[in-house]
């Protein structure tokens, strides 16, 4: 590749950084996509890996194979710490060197997002989110360990607090888990245990707003929470939850027994405005200015 030509750095191998450097496929640049996993992830089926329908690597490819045929492209596995805008450089935590510059002509910020504890970042130990492989493999352990556990359980009054799942959050990503568990209870599960019924598990979708689904419109919101129900989820809206602990979850002003938590509630940015020194909203967000649509 030619020394010359522009360089451009891509930060994120997600959607937003992979849809970026193939569309400069034809592009007389050089391309430096810096991402801190070596393989895409497609987020929207974690909570099926999670729930044991799907592998791992049903949903993740690595990102050297999907771009093997660019040749502009080269892919870095590191760990970005911040950029300084004024030299033009990219600091990435790189074989153990903190803030090794990257140098680039253009820079792409396609950082993504993380889940958000809304300041109750005390709930995390108990209350794992959803973002990455990782995440949702440990997930997927918590939720299978407690049905193990419970068959091994003598006292069946304890049966019903090890079996019992709170999902924090009515988005898009708590009702898919919730709908996702209870097909594993009902239909996965069904047959293969002897001393408990997986069907008796309870789960909980609760949801501070008024409804689940908040930003769709209000009868599809209705229609979820309908067939949720109809499955046998709980769903708890309008009620904020205050306290979560190794062994339960405060709901409102109710206290659920409860050893496993799954926290689907809310993301927040990357810290790239701040790397950026850029204007902000509230959540950290980049303020992009509005462009008139062209017809």
């Amino acid at each position: 590749m030619p020394e010359h030509l522009p360089r451009i750095v891509i930060v994120g191998g997600g959607f937003g950084g992979l849809a970026a450097a193939r569309a400069l496929r034809n592009a007389p640049v050089r391309v430096l996509l810096i991402d801190r996993s070596n393989h895409y992830l497609f987020q929207p089926l974690l909570y099926q890996v999670a729930t044991a329908m799907l592998a791992p690597g049903d949903i993740a490819a690595p990102i050297r194979h999907l771009l093997r045929r660019q040749r502009n492209v080269t892919k870095a596995m590191a760990e970005v710490t911040g950029v300084d805008a004024a030299r033009r450089h990219v600091l990435v935590d790189y074989l153990g060197r903190p803030d090794t510059p990257f140098e680039y002509d253009y820079l792409i910020l396609a950082t993504g997002a993380t889940h958000s504890y809304f300041g109750h970042n005390e709930f995390a130990p108990f209350a794992p989110g959803l973002k990455s492989l990782s995440d949702a493999e440990s997930v997927r352990a918590k939720v299978l360990k407690a049905f193990e556990i419970a068959e091994i359980e003598e006292d069946p009054a304890k049966h019903r607090d090890l079996l019992t799942f709170v999902l924090v959050g009515g988005g898009p990503t708590g009702v898919e888990m919730a709908g996702a568990l209870a097909e594993l209870r009902r239909y996965t599960l069904k047959s293969d245990f002897r001393r408990i019924d997986p069907q008796r598990a309870r789960i909980i979708l609760a949801e501070a707003l008024p409804r689940i689904l908040a930003n769709f419109p209000e009868e599809l919101s209705r229609k979820a929470k309908t067939r949720l129900e109809s499955v046998g989820v709980e769903v708890r809206t309008g009620q904020p939850v205050k306290a979560i602990d190794e062994a339960s979850v405060v709901i409102g002003d109710e206290r659920i027994p409860c050893h496993t938590v799954i926290w689907t509630a809310g993301v927040t940015p990357s810290p790239a405005g701040k790397w950026l020194n850029a204007p902000t909203d509230k959540a950290g967000r980049v303020r992009v200015p509005a462009r008139p649509c062209r017809r």
